[in-house]
C-alpha cells in the first residue's frame, strides 16, 4: 500500500507514498466519516477487512485523522485569528511551545512576512488578547506578531486530500 519514499519538504524518509487505493478510501471517508468499511470496501474493489487494514495504516502512518469538525462558532469560541510571528533565532522551540498551546489549531512554518503562522480559537477578545500578549509575545525569540482577526469565515473544508 504505502511505501517510503523522500518527503520534498523535509528531505527525510519519512513520507509514505499513496496508491490509487488507498486515495479512493481517504476520499470516501472525507465524504462521510463514518461510511462503514463494507460500503468503502464496494466501492473500492476491496473486502471490508482490508478496508479496516488499510485505515488503521493511513492513521498509523499519520497519512489522515478521522475527526469530528466543528463550527467554532457554535461551540463557544468567538474569536479566530490567523497570527503571523517573526522569531529571532531558531525557530523549532517557538513551533514547539505554540503546538502545545491548546488554542493554536494550526502552525506553520512559513517562507516570506513571517517566519510562523499560527491560526488561534479562542473564546472571546479577551481571551485573544491574553494568548496573544502573555503567551505568545512573552515566549523567548519572539520578535514581533500581526494579527489577522477573522471577521466571518466563508469556506472551510478539508477535501484537498485527494485532488
Amino acid at each position: 500500500m504505502a511505501s517510503r519514499s523522500t518527503d520534498p519538504r523535509t528531505g527525510t524518509g519519512s513520507s509514505p507514498t499513496i496508491d490509487a487505493v488507498s486515495l479512493a478510501i481517504i476520499k470516501q471517508l472525507q465524504e462521510d466519516g463514518r461510511r462503514p468499511y463494507a460500503a468503502i470496501g464496494k466501492a473500492v474493489g476491496l473486502s471490508e477487512a482490508a478496508v479496516r487494514q488499510r485505515v488503521q495504516k493511513l492513521l498509523d502512518q499519520g497519512v489522515m485523522q478521522i475527526v469530528a469538525v466543528t463550527d467554532p462558532l457554535t461551540v463557544g469560541f468567538r474569536r479566530q485569528a490567523m497570527v503571523g510571528i517573526n522569531v529571532e533565532g531558531d525557530l523549532d522551540p517557538v513551533a514547539e511551545a505554540l503546538t502545545a498551546m491548546a488554542e493554536c489549531e494550526y502552525v506553520v512554518m512559513t517562507a516570506g512576512s513571517f517566519d510562523l503562522m499560527v491560526e488561534i480559537v479562542c473564546e472571546d477578545d479577551d481571551h485573544l488578547l491574553d494568548v496573544i500578549n502573555k503567551r505568545i509575545r512573552t515566549l523567548p525569540g519572539v520578535r514581533s506578531t500581526e494579527s489577522f482577526v477573522y471577521l466571518k469565515l466563508k469556506k472551510q473544508t478539508y477535501m484537498w486530500g485527494t485532488r
